[in-house]
């Protein structure tokens, strides 16, 4: 048996934080504020957002299902 029951929970850890990315950069771009610091911290949101879903991934595969 996989020791992650629902890899999906450690999907959502790092959905939220694409999310957020998505919504930092659409915000400002609509109402027509352009900058690159805030596509810089749009991207790294993202970012962010893959690796804590990665983690959360390795953390719950690597410990033992007592």
């Amino acid at each position: 048996m996989h020791p992650l029951r629902h890899p999906r929970n450690a999907a959502m850890v790092g959905i939220v934080f694409l999310i957020i990315g998505v919504i930092y950069y659409a915000v400002p771009t609509f109402e027509g504020l352009t900058n690159y610091d805030i596509a810089a911290g749009a991207t790294m949101l993202m970012f962010l957002g893959v690796a804590m879903a990665i983690m959360a991934y390795v953390l719950v595969a690597g410990t033992r299902d007592e």
